[in-house]
């Protein structure tokens, strides 16, 4: 019997439009040059290859991946909270929010940051046809983030607390005083999930999860072992084993003072069951080829729109990790999942093993 069962995730689903959710932290724009190397010119000022982009495809990531996620759920109405920069990079993103029909109206224009952008080249090559990602050139801004601006961030997170269901907070950078989520802003989400009862505040961060108190928090696998284990070196891809996750389970859940998920790749997502007990809520299997990249920010998405229906944790997961085995399968770009490609999903992985009912 699967720990989500089919009328408990139709309860959800059918809830999703009645949600209002924010997203508080660092905005990407996620831009894909398609090149086509039978086009390739030599420049004839440097000698050197002048590739030619033959279609360019354009996203809102990372907090804008949640948000897009979100958007494909159904969810209700949403909230975009952070800053671009007064840029073309920012006006595009600004765009695609748009389309998403996300509220950008706390998210501030600054002249003097640049709107952080991942720029992905992808090659065409012949004869097989096949796209080829190559490196990446990220944007970002290197100078921290003025007083000024995160007094509006929180200013507008006081604001939006008010009349949202969650608040999900989405960590991009490595630096910390360089994003969205400065330890004034982290400061700012306490003290309104302190003051707000029953709202859902969550957060995700690659660098800093062990920063963030009194709040739900989500971590994968290998972020919680070196905040817990930091004399351990694991490489990115190496399995990490359920029984070393447990203990870091626990030390997460004392330090942070909230309910921790821990995302374990292809083994699931680990958290307390409704009796206070570890489990290990599995991921539903997809054959290859899977593309990773947002599964975290997807699985996100499916965990705080159940955690606002009342879901216990467990359920919560289940889904995230419904919604994550649909976005790997988009190749070459960061996938979403609609409600019909989720009960599909669901069908097929539990209606053939006895079904959900």
């Amino acid at each position: 019997m699967p720990v989500l069962r089919e009328d408990r995730l139709e309860f959800f689903l059918s809830s999703f439009p009645r949600l209002r959710i924010a997203v508080v932290g660092d905005l990407f724009l996620d831009q894909w040059l398609e090149v086509d190397r039978g086009l390739d010119e030599v420049s004839l000022e440097t000698g050197l290859t002048a590739y030619q982009v033959v279609r360019k495809r354009l996203y809102a990531g990372a907090a804008g991946t949640v948000l897009a996620n979100l958007a494909a759920l159904e969810a209700g109405e949403l909230y975009a909270i952070g800053f671009t920069g007064d840029d073309g990079e920012g006006f595009e993103l600004r765009r695609k929010l748009a389309e998403l029909s996300v509220n950008t109206g706390a998210l501030a224009v600054l002249p003097d940051r640049m709107t952080p952008t991942y720029t992905k080249p992808v090659f065409l090559q012949a004869p097989e046809g096949k796209f080829i990602e190559s490196h990446r050139f990220d944007h970002r801004n290197t100078q921290p983030v003025s007083r000024a601006a995160e007094d509006a961030i929180i200013f507008s997170l006081h604001k939006i607390a008010e009349k949202v269901d969650a608040i999900i907070a989405l960590d991009q950078l490595t630096a910390e005083l360089q994003g969205v989520l400065g330890p004034r802003v982290r400061e700012a989400l306490t003290q309104i999930a302190a003051s707000r009862a029953g709202l859902i505040v969550y957060a995700d961060s690659r660098a800093f999860i062990s920063r963030f108190r009194r709040i739900i928090i989500k971590c994968n696998d290998h972020e919680a072992m070196r905040i817990v284990h930091p004399e351990k070196t694991i490489p990115f891809h190496e399995r990490i084993g359920v029984e070393e996750l447990i203990p870091c389970l626990r030390e997460l859940e004392k330090s942070s003072g909230g309910r921790v998920f821990i995302s374990c790749g292809a083994q699931g997502v680990l958290v307390r069951d409704k009796n206070g007990t570890p489990l290990l809520v599995p991921a539903i299997p997809v054959p290859p080829p899977v593309d990773t990249v947002g599964a975290g920010d997807a699985c996100s998405s499916g965990i705080v729109g159940a955690l606002c229906c009342g879901a216990s944790g467990e359920e919560a997961a289940a889904l995230g990790n419904i919604v994550a085995s649909i976005t790997i399968q988009t190749i070459g770009s960061t996938g979403t999942a609609s409600p019909s490609q989720v009960r599909d999903r669901y069908a097929a992985a539990f209606h053939g093993a006895g079904g959900g009912r």
